[in-house]
């Protein structure tokens, strides 16, 4: 899905046959001013798409007041819109559920980043996104700093444990992918355990996921495997938090994924403020 359809979508689902609550209270003629503010602190993401919603409801200008990425205090205007009362009110609600989701994953992504800093690794996002608005969720993971790991299915291989319930030889399904896809595709497998950590690492493979293993475990196997693999990809996954997240990131991995960046963000709190204009 582009932008522009899913703000389409997004408003057509909102705005139904009409606000009959401002088409009922305001005069056609009404102009104003709105203020995106913020009310907490937060890293800004999706002013593009709140820029979006306005372009299509019409009769409304943008004027942006910050960046996506930026790092805002409470009280802080980081767009402004003017024009008709009436599309202004039509947009709003819509507009503030995109930038207070969006910027929600890029605050907590931030705070995921700032955590390891230091270490070398990296935090990535998972497909653990909403449906639908994955291109959006994955961009302010972005705009917080982090990494997009996979955004579809045809991107990399990413070999799990189901497909290793199902699959005669793992061995020979690496081999069939680097047939099939080249050299540059990017295969990578889940590991849950040192011994699957250590066979894989033998194989034709980019990247080796450490899945739901104790940050001490890590240790010691991250350094195992980079005598034998030195450019082997180390990532972790598995119900990393802020709490434990540097500690997994000390142990000398690569990679940490986090489907909470997508799945779990509290929402950051902005408001619309209005401002009638004299005729």
């Amino acid at each position: 899905m582009t932008l522009r359809s899913i703000v389409a979508s997004a408003l057509a689902e909102d705005i139904g046959r009409g606000d009959v609550t401002s088409d009922a209270t305001i005069p056609p003629g009404t102009r104003a001013v709105g203020r995106l503010v913020a009310r907490r602190n937060a890293v800004v993401a999706g002013l593009d798409v709140a820029r979006e919603v306005f372009s299509q409801v019409r009769g409304v200008s943008w004027r942006s007041r910050a960046r996506g990425g930026d790092t805002v205090r409470s009280g802080r205007v980081v767009a402004e819109v003017r024009g008709r009362a009436r599309s202004i009110l039509a947009g709003e609600r819509v507009a503030l559920n995109f930038l207070q989701r969006l910027s929600g994953t890029a605050t907590l992504t931030r705070a995921f980043v700032d955590a390891v800093k230091g270490t070398g690794a990296k935090i990535l996002d998972t497909r653990k996104t909403t449906p639908g608005l994955r291109l959006l969720e994955k961009a302010a993971v972005r705009a917080g700093g982090g990494m997009n790991h996979r955004f579809r299915l045809d991107d990399a291989a990413l070999i799990k444990d189901n497909h290793i319930a199902a699959s005669g030889s793992i061995a020979a399904a690496v081999d069939e992918l680097r047939r099939l896809r080249g050299p540059r595709f990017r295969i990578e497998i889940e590991a849950q355990s040192r011994s699957q950590a250590l066979t894989f690492a033998e194989l034709d493979i980019d990247v080796l996921m450490l899945d739901n293993m104790s940050p001490a475990g890590m240790r010691r196997l991250v350094g195992e495997l980079r005598r034998i693999r030195p450019r082997l990809l180390i990532e972790a996954s598995g119900g990393v938090t802020l709490k434990t997240v540097r500690a997994v990131a000390k142990t000398g991995v690569d990679w940490i994924s986090v489907g909470a960046l997508t799945h779990s963000a509290p929402a950051a709190d902005f408001s619309l403020d209005l401002v009638l204009l004299r005729r």
